[in-house]
């Protein structure tokens, strides 16, 4: 941090201690800020795109710079054709079509938008194309925005030692960096860097320089105005970032009746209320603009684009806040343990149930900060740092206390109230959470100081509780990533980089080799280059370790048939429905489709199945409310193949008609063609058993 922050009364014992200070806070801060850089890893998003230029918010300062407010993309032109393009179930193949991408961005009048905050595209995406001709990578920004938030909370925590615990080893004020830096959950969030993380870690950064912002207005009285106006600067572009972190701008006001708790002259209230100006207007005008914005957009101020999200739940009929979700929330957030088990990297996440109706789901499982990061307890001593010293600060110190408290609750009801969860959201609270903590260590040492043996109990007490805080980050870091490559060897997948995804499948894999789905997904990649037998390798090692794991059933027997061995495939594929009776109904709808396609079509007689692919069709079209021309016509095909061929002929009916009003002429022939067949009662069994595109 800045001079301000670190200035006080007291002074270091000699400029060689002062030197050592400075030298071992620092090299401890480009510690936590490298591990911040070696962790760092594209998610899923970022990797699918071709370059920086291509990733989100690059797109949107590409719009910016053409003068427009939507992202530099254009829509899927099937989506507009859609009855609802919001419905996952519909627009899958329109919103991942390699052509215009468009998971988790807003859809809205034909035009792509982003949900996510406006101020890391203002703050850094824009300013750094401007400068240097490139665009910044999602994965490095985020590793700014956490480097600079850490650096602002490592500030704050030396300015509140210098000035109120001098006394207190250098050690323990050390040591208490190594818990804001590695015990936030920060490590996590680096596993994965996308455009989610990055609207996280910008809203992180600028919460901790308002808190920074409001240490300096509470310590400078003659520059109060001007610090609590920077305050409000920073925690107006912190909501641009996180409209979550919207009512925890009450802490603005805290200076503001300091202030008025101090004064009863009538001059000095004039001053309150131009310390109340400085509070709120800056943090008003980036409002303001922010609903001009969303006007702009949306038609409505208050719309961020979340209900036109093209993402896997239904936004738009969702209700985002809601009492009902506060305790689920909460046990999620502060309660649920992660289970240990025997193979590294030692934990076991178990997702909460049930879930509240109307509820999206939880995200990463690494959460249960009461239990997961006990050092978190030490935040209760925090009012230990106030007693038995100076009486000269005090109060404001309290102030200060009371802020970073108020910043805790105010984040952490808000996401309480949320429809999902996620580890990740914790940046939103957890940081300060933590900041009284280490606070609440320095009031301990401070507390024992004269009496050396309980001190010594107590060190020993904080010192387990924070190693294992930082153990369990560690670990859930290394889980984290293994899950992350996961999910990039999926997308990878989906565009058909078959390479890359083993590649990731195997990174995965590596750091936890007994993932039953990290097995299925890589033999899912060898099923792609034709490597069936390597692939029934690790179903069948899938299934040692997860025996009941639907998909692993599934894809094995997907890979039987293309074995030729169709006999077994049944009995997987029926294993599949034992353990999830509605399996096919919720799996991927085209590789249902195109697993059918192959049971009903296949020129060998061995390879096909004509029940298991009308169930197959049949799931597929279900899903999709029989609105995907191409999966209607393999239902058709697999009705044939069936012998249902009354059945067949009216659903090439529908699909011909789909094709006709969907204007897709390769179809529309096609399954005119197939009809002919199914009229003579004859099924269609073509040489390559591909579905028709």
């Amino acid at each position: 941090m800045g001079g301000k922050i670190d200035s006080g009364k007291a002074s270091a014992p000699g400029g060689d201690i002062q030197w050592m200070r400075h030298a071992v806070f620092g090299m401890v801060c480009a510690l936590v800020i490298g591990i911040f850089a070696w962790s760092a890893e594209s998610g899923f998003l970022e990797s699918a795109s071709p370059s920086a230029k291509d990733t989100y918010y690059n797109l949107l300062v590409q719009g910016f710079r053409a003068g427009q407010l939507n992202v530099n993309r254009e829509a899927a032109p099937g989506l507009a054709r859609l009855a609802d393009p919001y419905d996952p179930a519909t627009n899958t193949s329109y919103v991942w079509d390699t052509r215009y991408p468009s998971y988790e961005m807003s859809y809205y009048k034909e035009k792509l938008y982003l949900y996510f905050g406006v101020t890391p595209a203002l703050v850094l995406f824009w300013p750094y194309a401007a400068l240097t001709g490139h665009y910044l990578l999602h994965k490095n920004a985020v590793v700014i925005f956490y480097a600079l938030g850490f650096l602002v909370a490592a500030g704050l925590l030396r300015a509140v030692w210098r000035r109120y615990v001098p006394e207190v080893s250098m050690w323990v004020a050390t040591v208490g960096l190594l818990a804001l830096g590695l015990a936030t959950g920060i490590l996590e969030v680096l596993s994965h860097c996308d455009v989610y993380e990055v609207a996280i870690s910008c809203g992180f950064a600028f919460t901790l320089l308002a808190l920074a912002a409001i240490w300096c207005a509470l310590h400078e009285p003659k520059r109060q105005v001007l610090w609590l106006a920077l305050a409000s600067l920073a925690y107006g572009l912190a909501v641009g970032a996180r409209p979550s972190l919207l009512f925890g701008i009450i802490i603005l006001l805290m200076p503001v009746a300091q202030a008025g708790c101090a004064t009863t002259e009538p001059r000095s209230r004039r001053r309150v209320g131009l310390l109340f100006v400085a509070a709120v207007g800056p943090a008003m005008l980036i409002g303001l603009g922010l609903m001009l914005y969303n006007t702009l957009r949306f038609d409505n101020p208050f719309e961020f684009g979340w209900h036109y999200q093209l993402t896997s739940n239904q936004n738009n009929a969702a209700q985002q806040f809601s009492l009902h979700y506060l305790w689920f929330n909460f046990r999620y957030y502060f309660l649920e343990p992660l289970r240990w088990s025997s193979h590294f990297p030692f934990l076991q996440a178990v997702p909460p149930s049930p879930l509240p109706s109307s509820y999206y789901g939880v995200g990463e499982p690494y959460s249960g900060i009461l239990i997961n990061y006990p050092v978190v307890w030490l935040a209760l001593a925090a009012p230990l740092v106030w007693k038995s010293g100076p009486v000269e600060g005090v109060s404001v110190l309290r102030w200060f206390v009371a802020v970073v408290f108020l910043l805790f609750v105010s984040c952490a009801l808000t996401l309480c109230l949320f429809f999902s969860a996620s580890s990740s959201y914790e940046s939103d609270f957890l940081p300060a959470l933590m900041l009284l903590a280490v606070i609440g260590i320095l009031g301990l040492e401070r507390a024992l100081a004269g009496s050396p043996v309980w001190r010594r109990m107590a060190r020993l007490g904080w010192c387990l509780l924070l190693a294992y805080s930082v153990a369990f980050n560690l670990l859930a870091s290394v889980e984290a990533h293994a899950t992350a490559n996961y999910f990039v060897g999926n997308s990878l997948l989906n565009q058909n980089k078959v390479d890359e995804a083993i590649d990731h499948f195997q990174k995965a894999l590596a750091l936890e080799p007994e993932s039953a789905t990290f097995r299925v997904g890589l033999g899912a990649a060898y099923c792609k280059t034709g490597r069936v037998n390597e692939a029934i390798i690790q179903f069948q090692k899938a299934l040692e370790i997860k025996p009941k794991l639907a998909e692993a059933h599934y894809d094995l027997g997907y890979s039987l048939v293309q074995m030729g061995r169709v006999d077994e495939a049944v009995i997987h594929f029926q294993k599949a429905l034992e353990i999830e009776p509605d399996f096919v109904a919720v799996h991927d709808s085209t590789e249902n489709n195109n697993f059918a396609w192959s049971l009903a079509t296949n020129p060998e007689a061995s390879k096909r199945n004509g029940a298991l692919a009308v169930t197959l069709a049949e799931g597929a079209c279900r899903r999709t409310h029989y609105q995907v021309t191409t999966m209607v016509g393999t239902l058709a095909a697999a009705y044939a193949e069936a012998g249902r061929f009354e059945d067949a002929i009216s659903t090439a009916q529908k699909a011909i008609t789909l094709a006709r009003q969907n204007d897709e002429s390769d179809l529309l022939q096609k399954n005119r063609e197939l009809l002919a067949l199914y009229l003579q009662h004859k099924p269609y069994h073509e040489s390559q058993a591909n579905p028709p595109k």
